[in-house]
């Protein structure tokens, strides 16, 4: 665990990296979720593993050889993008696309055996790390071993023929939820990996694209094996009603994006927060990215996208409400857009860019409640300043647990006030315990973080 006392030391050998409030609170909300976050989530951080492209090798033993640096890093869960065979029939490019899934109870062989993943899932668990596994649950490969055992799994065009989900989604052919039998059989293939294998949950590709009943009582099912996490990716508020600990943020993403290009102010973000707050059950969950498999190698990477500003723009992924993601790369700054279907590895070579900034505070996350997740965690609470439109200044606040946090995000130095003087807080970047003054003055892109 990352205990409070690496905070102070952390805090103090740091070099300082940068120079009446409205609320936003989880508890206006008035719907009630039925899913229990399990207990190790409340503080937890997610990193996103692509397997072919983490390492040279791209192998389940060469990955497994990284997880202690993850650790060290403060990663609580990987998220693995698939791990079955890759359908050969219409696929795409070299490799393949890791969704056009073969056999949901089998391993793609690219990656290694059965007991290469077990030993992976055994690696991360004896490092304190939960695994959850990439679920392609609306379609599958065009060879999928259900084409020929149970073609009536899918959905049929008027000729009788197996049909894509979406026009360009070739690769791959949509099933049909209307058929009972192809629920039960997704279902027990869900349920292997967890009674076979031990994982400890799932991130479910284009969740809301399979009916939510299916989901919720797959949660049922599956907790009553052991206690899982389950990521959507999707937005729905009734994906969290029953099934989903977690789902996508989306909407933040491209609202960061929007603010750091200059086509939104920060009052867009705080009018977002606004809505998700009536909208989504209580204590809900966000997962915060500003990368991921699909955006970096679709729309851009996080360099291209922020700049100069990613520094920034992670710690606020990081410290307001929500659990931010790393994907692999991430750390390095990694400035390609990875190829999807080709073997096209990581350059580590630079090194580990943000490893330091992210140590740190996925360490304050830890350390401090306000941080956590959900209910486990504090209030967003806004500070206005003088400079509304060109600073995010914020503080989580969860019983007598603080945490301030002010980010310049334009390319000037910004003098400003903030609503009042705050006693007696640690600072984070540069080690201190300060008064955290009304006159606030921060450096081009650069932030500061303060707790108590």
């Amino acid at each position: 665990m990352k205990k409070y006392w690496t905070i102070t030391c952390l805090a103090l050998i740091l070099t300082a990296c940068g120079e009446g409030s409205t609320e936003t609170k989880d508890e206006s909300t008035a719907i009630i979720s039925n899913v229990k976050h399990p207990e190790w989530s409340k503080d937890a951080v997610i990193y996103e593993a692509n397997i072919r492209q983490h390492t040279q090798e791209g192998t389940f033993n060469a990955f497994a050889q990284d997880i202690p640096r993850l650790k060290t890093m403060g990663i609580d869960i990987i998220w693995l993008m698939p791990i079955h065979p890759i359908g050969e029939k219409n696929k795409k490019g070299t490799l393949g696309s890791y969704y056009a899934v073969k056999d949901y109870k089998a391993v793609n062989p690219e990656f290694g055996t059965e007991n290469d993943f077990r030993n992976l899932v055994k690696t991360a668990h004896d490092n304190g790390i939960k695994v959850l596994i990439d679920w392609v649950a609306n379609h599958t490969a065009w060879d999928n071993v259900w084409t020929e055992t149970n073609p009536e799994f899918y959905t049929k065009d008027e000729a009788g023929n197996f049909m894509p989900p979406v026009a360009d989604w070739e690769d791959v052919i949509d099933l049909n939820y209307d058929n009972q039998e192809l629920r039960t059989a997704m279902l027990e293939a869900l349920k292997y990996w967890v009674a076979e294998f031990d994982i400890d949950g799932y991130r479910c590709d284009v969740a809301g694209m399979v009916p939510t009943d299916f989901w919720d009582n797959a949660r049922k099912e599956l907790d009553a094996i052991k206690p899982v996490f389950m990521l959507a990716e999707g937005e729905e508020t009734e994906l969290h009603m029953d099934a989903f600990d977690m789902t996508y943020s989306w909407e933040l993403m491209h609202l960061m994006r929007k603010v750091a290009s200059g086509e939104e102010t920060p009052q867009a973000i705080k009018d977002m927060y606004t809505r998700d707050f009536q909208r989504y059950p209580k204590g809900y969950y966000k997962m915060n990215i500003i990368t991921n498999h699909d955006e970096n190698s679709w729309n851009g990477t996080a360099d291209e996208f922020f700049g100069p500003s990613q520094e920034a723009w992670f710690v606020f992924a990081a410290t307001t409400y929500g659990m931010p993601l790393v994907y692999s790369g991430q750390e390095a700054n990694n400035k390609k857009r990875i190829e999807f279907f080709e073997k096209d590895p990581i350059d580590w070579s630079g090194g580990y860019t943000f490893n330091q900034l992210y140590q740190t505070l996925f360490s304050i996350k830890e350390a401090n409640p306000a941080l956590w997740n959900g209910d486990f965690g504090g209030s967003l609470e806004w500070i206005e300043t003088t400079a509304n439109d060109k600073v995010l200044a914020y503080k989580r606040v969860k019983e007598d647990h603080l945490v301030i946090v002010l980010i310049n995000l334009t390319d000037e130095r910004v003098e400003f006030e903030i609503d009042r003087d705050y006693l007696a807080m640690q600072r984070v970047f540069g080690g201190g315990v300060f008064t955290v003054s009304k006159n606030q003055l921060i450096g081009p892109y650069r932030y500061k973080v303060f707790i108590k």
